[in-house]
């Protein structure tokens, strides 16, 4: 039976509200910040239909606005998501977690850490290691990306010549990952065998950007990832 790598849907995501308050937090997710126009544009709506909503969203804790300059014309108010409002995406990271990983490397070191986090990333990525090996680079990174959706990370892949980005718009171990920054060490060497690629990363969310995004370069003397005895290796460990 073929696999089947499908794009997370909006409905997907653990957002406290419904309608156009929930859709609303998860365009401001994907994209952050976005005016009001921008918003209402996306919606294929009026701004003023949208104002109410993001009152509501603004007096609720869940987003705030800044300044932003955007083109011609004086500065503009552009909306993001708070802490709170972030905290209604999913995160398995809190808690015990924290507590378990904290203890892991007082007693056996940040390479033990490393490896908790790299075992979860192939558990994401190993059950479809041969459909991944049957796929053209370029489908093989839209292939990663959806995968990483399907987990909760709003992921998309943009492709370039030789290579493109691939984009995390949400981390569901961020609290973990400002704690371990071996989560990001982790990730990054995971998807480099998930791709069978040189992966570079240029943007953390734990660092306060708004996404992660890894440069990927192929290589066409590099196995894909089914066929990587590194791969192989470290599945069998």
């Amino acid at each position: 039976m073929p696999t089947k790598f499908l794009p997370m849907q909006s409905a997907g995501i653990a957002v406290a509200m419904r309608g156009m308050r929930g859709e609303i937090l998860v365009a401001l997710k994907r994209a952050q910040p976005l005016t009001t126009k921008e918003l209402a544009t996306q919606f294929g709506v009026t701004p003023n239909a949208l104002r109410r909503y993001l009152k509501e969203l603004d007096e609720g804790g869940l987003v705030r606005y800044e300044r932003v300059a955007r083109g011609v014309g004086g500065p503009s108010f552009a909306y993001l998501l708070t802490d709170v409002g972030e905290s209604l995406f999913p995160d398995d990271s809190r808690g015990a977690l924290g507590d378990a990983l904290a203890v892991l490397r007082e007693r056996a070191g940040a390479d033990a850490v490393r490896g908790v986090f790299e075992q979860r990333w192939r558990g994401l990525v190993q059950p479809h290691r041969q459909a991944l090996a049957r796929l053209t680079p370029s489908e093989r990174a839209r292939a990663v990306a959806a995968l990483l959706s399907d987990a909760g990370y709003m992921a998309e892949w943009r492709a370039e010549e030789f290579g493109g980005t691939l984009i995390a718009r949400h981390c569901a171990l961020r609290a973990a990952a400002e704690q371990f920054p071996e989560a990001c060490e982790a990730e990054a060497r995971v998807l480099a065998l998930a791709l069978g690629a040189e992966v570079e990363r240029q943007a953390c969310i734990t660092g306060g950007c708004a996404a992660c995004e890894y440069r990927v370069h192929f290589e066409q003397e590099r196995p894909a990832p089914g066929r990587d005895s590194r791969w192989m290796e470290q599945e069998s460990a």
